[in-house]
């Protein structure tokens, strides 16, 4: 039976190395250190056995939760792992008063969209837009290029 605790820092060298088996970015220390100040009850592993086979990170403005990754180890899935770890951030979510909860996935990840379509996430028209902070910006006339 898998048991779903909060990350504690000794988990760190295990979560890194889930996230770089299963293709996901690994969060540098610093940059978990600044996502535990705000909400650590949100970000959750799974253990079976001792072993470390799931995490899912989440996160609540106040208004809106969202699910920033979640990863099984691929010698632990169709367990339902990945549900019970949604199912627990859910229920923490909940508790936090958070009345929606937003995710993002790649339009051709059909996996993962059948997954999320089955826990009652549903595919909404937005359009994502991001803009890295610190890196130099492009010139005036370079971004007009980049406008319809």
């Amino acid at each position: 039976m898998p048991h779903i605790r909060e990350f504690a820092w000794p988990d760190y060298d295990r979560v890194a190395a889930l996230w770089t088996a299963t293709e996901r970015d690994v969060l540098t220390r610093a940059e978990l250190t600044a996502k535990l100040t705000r909400d650590p009850q949100l970000f959750l592993v799974a253990e079976v056995d001792r072993t470390l086979a799931g995490v899912v990170l989440g996160t609540y403005d106040g208004r809106r939760g969202m699910i920033l990754r979640l990863a099984v180890d691929p010698a632990y899935r169709r367990r339902g792992l990945a549900r019970l770890l949604v199912a627990a951030l859910e229920e923490r979510l909940a508790a936090l008063g958070c009345p929606r909860v937003n995710l993002l996935v790649l339009p051709q990840d059909t996996g993962a969209l059948r997954f999320w379509r089955a826990l009652g996430y549903l595919p909404q028209p937005d359009v994502l837009c991001t803009k890295p902070l610190g890196v130099t910006r492009p010139s005036a006339a370079a971004s007009d290029t980049l406008l319809p």
